[in-house]
């Protein structure tokens, strides 16, 4: 049975929801977690580097002469508990962007999705992304996907710092006033119940997308709509 909504805008998460958690978790995090120490000291001038660098020592408790091994630590520690970082997402998303650049990564998504973007586009409705990863980490990952570019399709990225966190409504205000569109007609589809409960808390539409295998394959998402599939969803332009 198809669920069929209108809205004006489909905001995507990725992990789990377009993007297996296990592929990012895996390949991504083993790329990324030999190459922190390097890329710090080799980039020490970059401002978001430095930031990323002073607040890892803040939010690690850490003296501000601690050394990059003793940062890198801390950063790894994140990484084994998954923690959604945002000093660990801007490093991992610099150092993925290159990664992807050079071609040594690829991304990942479901086989049902990227049909159903090009759907959803084709029908008038606009589409975003609101992940946990960075905004740079966000655009490398559908610039370099399986059949070519897709952010053409992208109407905007949001994140952790552009935005806030995903499990606080004030985030979901703050995307529909940057896309000037109203929460009613804005869709999230994501696979992590709190993040759907601050959507719908912020007035959007969001429905729960449930796929086997997945680290929320079994949460619990109260009265939420739910899909297994993409294909599963008929999105409708106002």
């Amino acid at each position: 049975m198809t669920l069929q909504i209108t809205a004006h805008t489909v905001v995507l998460d990725i992990e789990g929801t377009t993007s297996a958690a296990g592929f990012i978790l895996g390949d991504l995090y083993d790329y990324a977690r030999p190459r922190l120490a390097a890329w710090i000291d080799e980039h020490a001038g970059d401002a978001d580097v430095a930031g990323a660098v002073a607040q890892t020592k803040i939010d690690g408790g850490l003296p501000e002469d601690a050394s990059t091994a003793e940062v890198v630590a801390v950063l790894h520690g994140w990484m084994a508990q998954d923690v959604k970082a945002t000093p660990l997402k801007t490093l991992q998303g610099q150092i993925w962007a290159q990664g992807f650049e050079r071609g040594e990564l690829t991304s990942q998504f479901f086989d049902d999705v990227i049909p159903e973007l090009g759907v959803w586009q084709k029908a008038g409705v606009r589409l975003a992304v609101f992940s946990s990863g960075s905004v740079t980490s966000q655009r490398s990952w559908f610039k370099y996907a399986p059949g070519g570019d897709l952010t053409p399709l992208i109407d905007g990225f949001f994140d952790t710092v552009s935005a806030g966190p995903k499990k606080l409504e004030s985030s979901y205000q703050a995307i529909a006033k940057a896309l000037g569109v109203e929460p009613g007609r804005l869709l999230f589809l994501s696979d992590h119940p709190e993040e759907i409960a601050a959507a719908l808390r912020a007035d959007w539409q969001a429905v729960a997308v449930r796929r086997a295998g997945e680290p929320h394959q079994h949460a619990d998402f109260a009265d939420a709509a739910e899909i297994s599939a993409f294909d599963a969803l008929e999105v409708v332009a106002p």
